[in-house]
């Protein structure tokens, strides 16, 4: 019998932002409008309190604790049960009309070629981890909100995912893979935000999808590609 062939590790990374990058729109957002609907949070309070933090991450100074000591509050509200439940409901009716079908075809052919491909987001892994599947994706490197004996407490579990915090959850989860970001010859992140640069910075090969102003701006500055994945308008 011949040996058996060691896997090579794969030489190329690439990570895809999630909100507003993969999606025509923004998961967390529409997590919560969702429960609004379904009568599992007041709407008034609620689009106040989310109205003041989303401006906040527009500007660049979102308090990323107090954010999401807000927006994970209603997991630890309710049975696991219904929110599973809920979430089936939302990856229907919600999250499956802003699915990107050019992005779709840029996830399937960098998995195609071998890729490590992951989506990066700072939006909470119990929303996420069923839309990156939807794109084909298995890892998934997100705010991992904290359970204990099967219910979740509300509060995160490690680094939140935003900002420079990407940059380290990323290095965290290569790590368990037994590697580093400057392992990889290439290396490649697409997102729409100004939030990511630390990230953004740290690759080969940063792109700007549908960017942000602040991004667009920095992007243009340092010549870095600028996509559109979004359905021209008529």
């Amino acid at each position: 019998m011949g040996k058996a062939r060691t896997k090579r590790p794969r030489q190329r990374l690439t990570l895809f932002d999630l909100d507003n990058t993969l999606l025509a729109g923004d998961s967390d957002y529409g997590w919560g409008q969702f429960l609004i609907e379904v009568g599992a949070l007041e709407a008034g309070e609620y689009e106040r309190k989310n109205a003041a933090f989303f401006a906040d991450y527009k500007a660049g100074r979102l308090d990323i604790r107090a954010f999401l000591a807000f927006q994970l509050k209603p997991l630890a509200e309710h049975e696991p049960a219904q929110l599973l439940a809920w979430r089936e409901r939302f990856l229907s009716e919600k999250i499956r009309p802003m699915l990107l079908p050019a992005a779709k075809a840029v996830v399937a052919e960098r998995i195609a070629e071998g890729d490590l491909v992951a989506v990066v987001t700072a939006t909470n892994s119990f929303i996420t981890r069923p839309i990156a599947a939807m794109y084909g994706i298995e890892h998934l490197v997100a705010t991992r909100p904290q359970s204990v004996g099967g219910r979740f407490t509300g509060n995160v579990s490690g680094t939140p995912c935003f900002q420079a915090g990407k940059l380290t959850c990323v290095g965290e989860w290569l790590g368990g893979l037994g590697r580093r970001l400057a392992d990889f010859k290439e290396s490649w992140f697409f997102s729409d935000s100004h939030n990511d640069l630390p990230l953004l910075s740290a690759v080969t090969h940063p792109v700007a999808v549908d960017p942000d102003p602040l991004l667009a701006e920095h992007a243009a500055r340092r010549g870095w590609p600028v996509l559109s994945w979004r359905p021209a308008r008529g």
